[in-house]
This record gives C-alpha cells, structure tokens and sequence, in this order.
C-alpha cells in the first residue's frame, strides 16, 4: 500500500494495522479502511466490516482472491467493493478513490464470487441465536452455553432447534453440530480456521 500509493498527492497512508481492533485502537481519523481478509487474528472478514461500519468507516477489500468465501463474507457485511492484488495499479488506485468518496466499487471478481455463492439464501438470526449459534458450533456443550449465556439447557436446545429449521428452511441443512460450524463459518459469525504451519524435516 505504501507504495502504491507513494506518489498520489491526494490519497495519504496514515495507518497501517494488522487487526481491525488495533486500527481503532490508535484513534486516527479515516476516510477509508482497505481490508486484507486474513488477517494475524484469524478474524471474520463479515465482523471485521462490521465493527469498521460500526465506527463509521466505509471498506474496501484488497485481496488476492483466492478464497471466494472470504469475499463473499466480506460483501454479506457491506464492503463498498473488493479489487484484487494482482489488478494494475491504476486499477487499485481508482477504487481506492471511488471507494473514500463513498461510492460502490463494483467489479466482475467481486460479482463472479457472490453469484457463484452455491448457498446464497442466508438465514436471518437473532442476536441470542447468533450468541448460541457461535459458542456451540466452536465447541460448547449445551450446558456450557447455557451456563455462558445465563439460559437454560432447555432453552439453548429450544434455540439450536429453531436454528437449524432455519436453515433446513432454506436449504442449508444442519443436522450435525459440525454442520452447524459450517454454517456458521459460512455466514460470518465464527472466526476463521486459521492455517496450519508445517515443517519440513530433512532425514539424513
């Protein structure tokens, strides 16, 4: 980014941040938030844009496009537009432009992965039934999310039944508690899985 933008009088780098939080955090008035979508945190992209919208900042994605999941969580949460790395400078520079005048950068990358969405009915949840959703799709018993969100077993079973008539509803079943991870991943309310490290170890 900073070289991107080193010799643009009318566009200035003043932030750079490796999580949304931390961004805040340093208090810097903005007119525009250009979002990677993996970031240190393994956070949502949909959560990230979220709380950014929150704050009043508008997002634009800068990605390398390689996981059309991550953008379609991205455009679920509002971003004005998502531009891919590998696009020539002055590709970039002008939805950066469009982007911090508060105008909607629409690009066929960002239409393809939406429109290529194979589940793209998304279930309206409550606030209480997304709080259920996240504890128990990432791991919780029932009685751990009861005891987590002051409910009942009884009334956390009442709403993961709701849930998944939800989905089933639209065609998203999920009969399994994994199913219900992955629904949850799919939507944006469950922080990304992150990536696995590997090490290679030479045998002689």
């Amino acid at each position: 980014m900073a070289a991107l933008l080193e010799h643009e009088p009318d566009l200035d780098l003043v932030a750079v941040a490796p999580t949304v939080n931390q961004l805040l955090q340093s208090g810097i008035e903005l007119d525009l938030v250009v979002l990677d979508l993996r970031l240190s945190d393994g956070s949502s992209p949909r959560a990230n844009v979220v709380t950014l919208h929150d704050h009043g900042l508008n997002v634009l994605v800068l990605t390398s496009g390689d996981d059309r999941y991550l953008i379609r969580s991205a455009a679920k949460g509002g971003v004005l537009g998502v531009v891919l790395k590998s696009e020539p400078p002055a590709v970039a520079l002008d939805a950066i432009r469009e982007a911090a005048a508060g105008r909607p950068v629409v690009t066929i990358d960002w239409a393809a992965a939406i429109d290529s969405d194979p589940e793209l009915h998304e279930v309206q949840l409550t606030d209480r039934q997304r709080e259920v959703l996240a504890l128990y799709a990432s791991g919780e018993k029932a009685a751990s999310v009861a005891r987590r969100t002051n409910l009942s077993v009884e009334t956390v079973n009442d709403y993961l039944g709701r849930i998944r008539r939800k989905y089933a509803e639209v065609g998203r079943p999920a009969p399994t508690k994994m199913d219900l991870y992955k629904r949850a991943l799919e939507d944006g309310w469950l922080p990304l899985p992150r990536k696995r490290r590997t090490r290679s170890h030479d045998g002689g």
